[in-house]
């Protein structure tokens, strides 16, 4: 499967459903909590009551679940269910909910509205610091509260690591992938090559360092915020980051990223 995060899609009718298509191993959904209500758009201005998470992604997901996991012959000694994929049923689709109003009140909204994956046993979940990977990994991200995702237990929730902040000691955080699977940081800020000039040493080097420290943990690395033009230069920047080692694209064109 690509190594692709789906980034600002949610305008798109079906967005989980287009990036599937295309082999995209993870997407995110821009989520606010309105009364109690989950609601899907990159701002607020873009919100309708009829683009609700639980319609644009835990009922699409679990049609395509349930179809991956028929009841019959072949999968009657299946333990683990298979995933979104039909050539790679063992892959797991990342979902990454960025939670753009006050965490702590919508981190509880979302666990609710997981509940259907749960019940049917579809998502990743760690009991006691192990790790079970499951068809649907859910990483929170945004204004996710990282206090929150530490109390759960089981966890089938997860948190979205600082890159550049895993080494910090003053968090008192234990990093581990059974908390964060992935840790991310803004591309610009760390790195800032455009892809134009050549890359010095300096730049290369802030991306090796940061992807290094994160395998150190078992955590994969993300870079968000990269160049998206001129074509040419986001390429390049593609190119940079995934021979250095950087576990996922951070793309809108999912055509592009997917033939990359």
């Amino acid at each position: 499967m690509a190594t692709i995060l789906r980034v600002n899609q949610d305008w798109r009718d079906v967005p989980l459903l287009r990036a599937i298509s295309l082999g995209v191993a993870s997407v995110e959904a821009d989520v606010w909590n309105i009364d109690g209500q989950l609601l899907v758009g990159h701002e607020m201005g873009a919100l309708t009551t009829s683009r609700t998470f639980d319609s644009l992604y835990i009922q699409p997901l679990l049609e395509i679940l349930a179809r991956q996991n028929p009841v019959d012959e072949f999968n009657m000694n299946i333990t683990i269910p298979n995933g979104v994929f039909d050539t790679s049923g063992g892959t797991p689709l990342q979902l990454l909910v960025d939670m753009k109003t006050d965490g702590n009140q919508t981190l509880p909204v979302v666990l609710k509205a997981l509940e259907p994956l749960r019940n049917a046993s579809y998502l990743t979940t760690a009991i006691q610091g192990i790790l079970n990977i499951g068809a649907v990994t859910v990483v929170g991200t945004g204004n996710t509260p990282l206090e929150g995702i530490q109390a759960l237990e089981p966890r089938d929730m997860f948190f979205d690591a600082p890159l550049n902040g895993l080494n910090d000691s003053s968090t008192n955080v234990m990093w581990n992938a059974s908390l964060a699977p992935i840790a991310s940081v803004d591309y610009e800020a760390v790195v800032g090559w455009n892809g134009i000039q050549n890359i010095t040493e300096q730049q290369r080097s802030a991306i090796t360092t940061l992807v290094e420290s994160a395998h150190s943990f078992g955590i994969k690395a993300r870079f968000w915020d990269t160049p998206a033009w001129p074509i040419q230069a986001r390429d390049n920047v593609w190119r940079e980051l995934l021979d250095d080692g950087a576990d996922w694209l951070n793309a809108d064109d999912l055509e592009a990223a997917s033939k990359f």
